[in-house]
């Protein structure tokens, strides 16, 4: 088994011909946020990860093994619940409620400008599609935030100050919308207009 102890975010200053040379491992979330793992790469090579405790392997970073062999990883396609606006009555800004009230309940998000990603939950399905999002699941690579304070992380080249409202709470004020959501037939929420919105379990 090959030993793997060193970790560089996204390949930094690799030329771009050895990462198209090196290896591949294909990982879930569950493995990737884990920083101890066994896992065989894309030329059949045992590897025993041993990174920093902390440490979350993203899609494209590049693993460095003991021998000095490089694994490029790939993030592995996984269930996700994808989460939209109403096509026809939504805003940009139900994703930003959305991503509020998933926060308040600490799950894991991928944000992306126009969806979100979580991990498949019926009872957050249920409750995303009573705020007239659509829900719909798929098979797709799952890179969530590593949140503001994530320890580690990667390092983007520029500082943060601390925020002046760290340890203080946050008022956000969230207005409800002057008129109320009317759905049409051409609303697809996946769910079923005629029934309440009841869990199934």
């Amino acid at each position: 088994m090959l030993t793997v102890n060193k970790l560089l975010p996204q390949g930094q200053g690799l030329a771009s011909v050895l990462l198209k040379r090196a290896a591949t491992i294909e990982l879930g979330w569950d493995v990737r946020q884990k920083s101890r793992f066994d896992a065989t790469d894309s030329t059949g090579r045992a590897l025993g990860v041993f990174l920093p405790r902390g440490t979350v392997v993203r899609g494209g970073d590049v693993l460095v093994a003991e021998d000095g062999t490089m694994i490029r990883v790939q993030a592995a396609p996984q269930p996700v619940l994808v989460v939209r606006p109403c096509a026809e009555h939504g805003s940009a800004f139900d994703l930003v409620r959305a991503a509020y009230h998933l926060g308040n309940r600490h799950v894991q998000i991928e944000l992306q400008a126009d969806h979100l990603k979580i991990e498949p939950d019926h009872v957050l399905a249920d409750m995303l599609r009573a705020m007239h999002l659509t829900v719909k699941e798929e098979q797709a690579a799952f890179e969530p935030e590593g949140g503001a304070y994530a320890a580690g992380g990667h390092d983007h080249g520029h500082a943060h100050a601390e925020p002046a409202t760290r340890g203080k709470p946050i008022g956000i004020a969230i207005k409800p919308a002057a008129t109320p959501h009317v759905h049409g037939p051409g609303c697809n929420h996946d769910h079923d207009h005629g029934h309440g919105h009841g869990h199934k379990h």
